[in-house]
């Protein structure tokens, strides 16, 4: 009996030690975003490490220093996104709101849900990129050449410029 059970007991074990993928709808890495200056604004610039859960319909992003600390946390729903931060909380309508509010200009967060994995969204249309690896959508350019390793970079060339690069982290 003790033989059964040990040997029903050993393959458990081994699952548990086994790693486990993150859910579908969590994604963590790092992010910087870069915003191109302008006649009336300097440039603007932001790298956080982040932690994504949920999808464009509802979810949080929250946004860390190397060293931990909470630089932002963004949460949303159907009707409703806000945004905490050291200087308080904020209420705007939609995830594009929110993204205007936070750098100056309309970053299509809920476009990015499907750019991190690596496929245009599904709210719009898009276009492949030919010989290199990626799509265009809503006017920016989604670069997967690197996406095996994890590696994300949606640009924007109208005026103002801006780059998203994200590194996803990846299972080990």
């Amino acid at each position: 009996m003790r033989r059964r059970t040990a040997a029903l007991a050993v393959p458990l074990l081994l699952a548990a030690c086994a790693s486990v993928r993150p859910p579908q709808d969590q994604l963590s890495g790092r992010l910087s975003v870069k915003v191109d200056a302008t006649a009336k604004q300097p440039s603007r610039s932001l790298s956080a490490s982040f932690d994504l859960r949920g999808d464009a319909r509802r979810g949080e992003l929250s946004l860390t220093t190397p060293l931990g600390t909470t630089l932002a946390r963004a949460q949303w729903q159907p009707g409703e996104a806000r945004l905490t931060t050291s200087r308080g909380e904020s209420h705007h309508g939609d995830l594009t709101a929110l993204a205007e509010a936070t750098f100056g200009e309309r970053i299509p967060l809920g476009a990015l849900f499907d750019w991190l994995r690596g496929r245009p969204w599904n709210q719009a249309a898009s276009h492949a990129l030919g010989t290199q690896r990626g799509f265009e959508q809503l006017g920016w350019i989604v670069d997967l050449a690197r996406y095996d390793e994890g590696w994300v970079v949606a640009s924007r060339a109208t005026a103002p410029a801006v780059t998203l690069r994200a590194k996803i982290d990846l299972p080990s």
